[in-house]
């Protein structure tokens, strides 16, 4: 997927290009996402044309997770990252790094499950039986790990009290089914195909328990000393990016546009098939790109509290929100979704 530029897009979308972007060389930007569908709006600002129209060269990079590259942000390789939060953004505020985040991502709902092995069925059936149990966590520093642990606290437990063993996502399955692990904190699609595979059962669920909401666990991130020295490329950027983001919601609440998702989703390699994308919950996110900051706080208080961050930063070094509150501005009045969907969120 490296080196899929807007500008090989099919020639005759060339003739659809703005006066913006042919009044000037086209800008380049390179992105590192994850490949998972919570991708899907860059891939519809790339196939669509919003960056070509925004006068932006756009590369996609794919990355295994927002922490493992945030230096490589830092060091302006890359201009954009999207990915999770973590305990790895708010160290690298403390280091000084040239890093913020800038428009949300993937917020409640975001179909995490706490999710316990069959054959513990009658035994485990509430968060206080997995006092002295082992759980699955994908990373130490990952927001599942402050997902667990602010579930536990609901409950008048710490994150002490249970085995807390790191393990990726689709290895956490069979961990569940050989009792390597008693339970785990699992995401979409896993969460949905452990069920149906009946080898595991949730207990509890983020999207009911975690507070404040709505939990932001995904953003995009930008290099602060490139977008000082690119101001208007960076404002064009977003243009693009929070277009795409109406898009996604419209789809998102069954609009006419859901099919044209599903395809370019899986076209660029973000799920197997429509079934499966049709089959799983999408995840929200805010169509005017918002952060809740009071979540992200949480976040940071919660990773010095367990000793993973240091120094807390204020709320302005966390999230820059001028650039999609000038999206926002030059893309007018947020187009109305289904008015039939109750989902939350994306609206």
């Amino acid at each position: 997927m490296k080196g899929y530029a807007a500008g090989a897009l099919v020639l005759g979308a060339m003739m659809l290009v703005t006066p913006v972007a042919q009044a000037q060389t086209r800008t380049k930007v390179n992105v590192g996402t994850v490949q998972s569908f919570g991708a899907v709006g860059t891939y519809i600002a790339l196939e669509k044309g919003y960056f070509r129209d925004a006068g932006l060269d756009v590369e996609i990079s794919l990355m295994n997770s927002s922490a493992n590259v945030l230096a490589i942000l830092a060091k302006g390789d890359l201009q954009f990252v999207e990915g999770g939060t973590s305990a790895g953004f708010f160290n690298a505020l403390e280091q000084n790094l040239p890093v913020i985040m800038v428009a949300d991502r993937v917020s409640t709902p975001i179909h995490h499950q706490m999710l316990v092995g069959i054959q513990n069925q009658g035994k485990i059936t509430k968060l206080t039986d997995l006092k002295g149990k082992v759980v699955g966590s994908n990373g130490p520093g990952s927001v599942t790990t402050y997902e667990v642990g602010k579930m536990l606290e609901g409950v008048g437990m710490k994150l002490d009290d249970v085995d807390i063993k790191i393990l990726g996502f689709p290895q956490m399955g069979p961990a569940l089914v050989s009792g390597a692990l008693d339970a785990a904190l699992v995401i979409p699609p896993f969460a949905a195909a452990y069920q149906d595979q009946k080898i595991a059962y949730s207990i509890a669920s983020v999207d009911k328990l975690v507070e404040p909401r709505p939990l932001t666990i995904a953003v995009a991130f930008m290099n602060t000393e490139w977008a000082a020295k690119n101001k208007e490329a960076a404002q064009r950027f977003f243009v693009a990016y929070m277009r795409a983001a109406r898009d996604y919601c419209v789809a998102y609440h069954g609009g006419p546009n859901r099919k044209e998702v599903i395809e370019i989703a899986l076209r660029n390699g973000l799920d197997k098939s429509a079934e499966s994308i049709e089959r799983n919950p999408w995840t929200g996110r805010r169509m005017d790109g918002i952060i809740n900051v009071a979540g992200l706080l949480d976040q940071q208080a919660y990773y010095q509290k367990v000793g993973l961050v240091k120094t807390a930063a204020p709320a302005e070094k966390i999230f820059d929100r001028q650039y999609v509150d000038y999206a926002n501005k030059q893309l007018g009045p947020p187009p109305q979704v289904n008015p039939d969907s109750k989902l939350e969120n994306c609206r």
